[in-house]
């Protein structure tokens, strides 16, 4: 059914008595989902717990970064799931009103002249945001949604508050380990749909506008490289975790650096930083599929056409499905496995005949 645009809903509602109104919304309020819940709690009560700061009173990035740590404290040991005195039921159902305040105010205090206690506030806001997305530190559905927060945007601000305090160099050596833990394929919302998950982008996106010349490009892929050894290096002196965990960590990291990890192939590729390359498709901080896709990348490029193809085939034994490797495969001429073949020619028929296909890759 076609829905009604919004002169036609409010003509509708206008002919409604004041009673009909509200036992219409009770019914949405009381059947609807969580995330619908909290909308519509937003609007009925719409003020965080404090008062409002004045307008003209500036805040205090020290102050900030101390209430932001409170917070993100309380949340991470679970007091806001309840079961913690320090967090009131009431506290614990407005969690979001507190997360937005703090989120404006670490904003509000980036504008300063000094900002490494903003900058902090804002990491760890940050942070928290990315661990919301698989951690259960509030009663949401999908957290930030609820909460209202584009990643994406904050890190925007962030870091060019940091290459305007830093420079380019003080600015590639905090932001590469940030890249590192907060890159998403997929974005930072759980259900990867609604107006928070419409306004991300991804963090590659954003470095590709910020790194324009060769020279920052090579001298941010250098500090990147760097926050991969020293990576590797903790995670090999930490207690080994349970068997097939750690390639599994290397395998979703590298899938959500995919698009940063091909975007320095496009960029240093045939140029004196080359050997950059090197380091990173044999890093040991990554691993799995995509990394093998960025190895068969590169050595087309230099020409290496049969150990392209071999790479490709090997992929595609493990994901016959994915459009990306699917797509390359064939345009360098590789064999493609029986599975891959099939799947292959499946969506070729659908797409001569106008149907509908998945070409979304297998996660």
């Amino acid at each position: 059914m076609k829905r009604m645009d919004r002169p036609q809903f409010f003509g509708k509602l206008a002919a409604l008595e004041e009673e009909r109104l509200k036992k219409a919304l009770w019914n949405l309020y009381w059947r609807g989902t969580a995330s619908m819940r909290e909308r519509i709690e937003a609007e009925l009560d719409p003020q965080p717990d404090r008062p409002k700061r004045q307008a003209k009173e500036p805040v205090l990035p020290k102050l900030v970064l101390s209430e932001v740590r409170d917070f993100v404290a309380l949340a991470r040991c679970g007091a806001y799931m309840g079961g913690d005195r320090r967090v009131s039921p009431r506290e614990r159902t407005r969690w979001r009103f507190t997360f937005q305040r703090l989120v404006g105010d670490a904003r509000a205090a980036l504008q300063g002249e000094d900002v490494g206690d903003a900058a902090a506030a804002m990491e760890e806001l940050i942070d928290l945001a990315c661990q919301m997305k698989d951690h259960e530190y509030f009663r949401s559905e999908d957290p930030v949604e609820a909460a209202r927060f584009v990643v994406s945007d904050a890190v925007a601000l962030l870091w060019s508050r940091l290459r305007d305090q830093y420079g380019l160099s003080g600015f590639a050596e905090r932001a590469a380990p940030q890249l590192m833990r907060w890159e998403s394929r997929h974005g930072w919302t759980r259900r990867g749909d609604g107006s928070v998950n419409e306004k991300e982008v991804s963090l590659a996106g954003l470095l590709a506008q910020m790194l324009p010349s060769l020279d920052a490009c090579i001298g941010f892929a250098d500090y990147y490289l760097d926050a991969l050894d020293r990576f590797a290096r903790d995670s090999a002196v930490q207690p080994k975790r349970s068997w097939g965990s750690d390639t599994y960590a290397r395998e979703q990291r590298t899938a959500a650096l995919a698009e940063w990890h091909l975007l320095l192939l496009d960029k240093l590729a045939e140029s004196e930083a080359e050997d950059r390359l090197d380091r990173l498709t044999d890093h040991a901080a990554l691993g799995g599929p995509e990394l093998v896709f960025l190895r068969a990348r590169l050595a087309h490029q230099r020409g290496d056409v049969a150990r392209a193809r071999d790479l490709m085939h090997e992929n595609l034994q493990r994901l016959p499905g994915h459009q990306q490797f699917l797509d390359f495969a064939t345009a360098i001429g590789a064999p493609l496995p029986p599975h891959a073949q099939r799947i292959a020619e499946e969506r070729a028929r659908f797409a001569k005949l106008g149907g509908p296909h998945s070409t979304r890759s297998p996660r």
